[in-house]
């Protein structure tokens, strides 16, 4: 028997970038889990955000846009994913039933649901995309009987998995708050750095209470502390766009000298267990704001909605709506932002005097 050759899979190869099918991490891993983000952010997050505001300020109108940016759910992630991926019209519009299907269907662990079987689906669809006269019919069944299908039958156990993985944190957060907090701060602070996006995994594994206190610690540990760690080099410009828009603008410096995430990470592994032991920090908002930090100021957003108004996440492990003290709001303002600024200051003063940063390693275009 003739040994198969690489070039026997040319034709396939060929097939698939016509149709548009790419099988790259940073295709499926970043550009795909990023977008799965931004369809939270506009759906389950926006609509929290007007269920806490109606109900806080008396407005009923606002209860009921929320309700509907929150039912939306499911189809705003994989149409978000299927955008990303440069899907197709048809397989595109056909994605909102899958998302849909696949959100219920994976419980309290939706989102990553709706991640993996929409990929399914939108891989799918483009296999047969423009390829038959009847366009219009073959890409949307295909494209949902397959979604659909996989939301049946996967949707329930990766479902299960993420629930059971982000409660075993949050249990172990509860446990043991001085190790975990060091660690989830410390984690989730660098992968929101990277361009990986920790909201959305903080979403998919259902973070919230204590670990997703640790969590918009870190996450603001990194984007306060790289804003105030890079002043000289950036001024408010800097200032601005790290610490309201995303620390990921120093990527380009951190790969070419690590040693500059030294005054994040110190603050994060700092700010983590002073956020689950001095002040008790719970997340309970939608756990898409455990992985945010001062991006739009959404960590601390969630943290106050979640105080008047508990997410489903955090309803489901008995969290309560509660009256914050003085003792909250202090511990909110010195996680957000004063801890991170002082100790990425200091930090970053430290290692500028010993020649570890020079100036303008830290320059970003902003």
């Amino acid at each position: 028997m003739a040994a198969f050759s690489f070039t026997d899979a040319k034709p396939y190869a060929v097939f698939l970038k016509k149709q548009g099918i790419e099988l790259t991490w940073r295709r499926i891993g970043i550009d795909a889990l990023g977008a799965m983000a931004h369809g939270l952010f506009a759906s389950l997050l926006i609509g929290t955000i007007m269920n806490t505001l109606g109900t806080q300020l008396g407005i009923p109108f606002l209860n009921q846009i929320g309700g509907f940016a929150t039912a939306g759910t499911g189809a705003a992630m994989a149409l978000s994913i299927g955008f990303a991926l440069k899907t197709p019209p048809f397989v595109l519009y056909s994605l909102v039933a899958v998302g849909q299907a696949a959100n219920s269907l994976g419980g309290s662990g939706g989102p990553l649901a709706v991640y993996f079987i929409t990929l399914i689906a939108v891989f799918s669809g483009k296999l047969v995309s423009k390829i038959t006269p009847v366009d219009l019919i073959v890409s949307p069944f295909v494209t949902i009987f397959v979604g659909i299908s996989a939301a049946y039958l996967l949707a329930p156990p990766i479902g299960s998995i993420a629930s059971s993985f982000g409660i075993a944190i949050m249990w172990a957060t509860d446990m043991q708050p001085l190790v975990m907090g060091i660690l989830i701060s410390g984690i989730v602070g660098i992968v929101l750095t990277l361009p990986i996006s920790s909201a959305a995994i903080c979403a998919a594994l259902g973070l919230v209470g204590l670990a997703g206190g640790a969590a918009v610690a870190g996450c603001c540990a990194h984007m306060v502390g790289f804003a105030v760690a890079s002043w000289r080099e950036n001024r408010i410009g800097g200032l601005l766009a790290q610490g309201l828009g995303t620390s990921m603008l120093q990527i380009p410096n951190l790969m070419k000298k690590p040693a500059l995430w030294l005054p994040a990470v110190a603050a994060s592994m700092i700010n983590g267990p002073v956020a689950t032991v001095v002040f008790k920090l719970k997340q309970n908002g939608p756990p898409i704001s455990s992985g945010m930090g001062t991006s739009g100021m959404v960590g601390p957003i969630g943290v106050i909605s979640g105080w008047f108004s508990p997410s489903d996440a955090a309803a489901a492990l008995g969290e309560a709506a509660m009256l914050p003290s003085y003792f909250d709001w202090l511990g909110l303002l010195m996680i957000s932002v004063v801890i991170p600024a002082v100790v990425a200051w200091i930090v970053s003063v430290w290692m500028r005097r010993r020649g570890i940063i020079k100036d303008g390693d830290l320059r970003i275009e902003c």
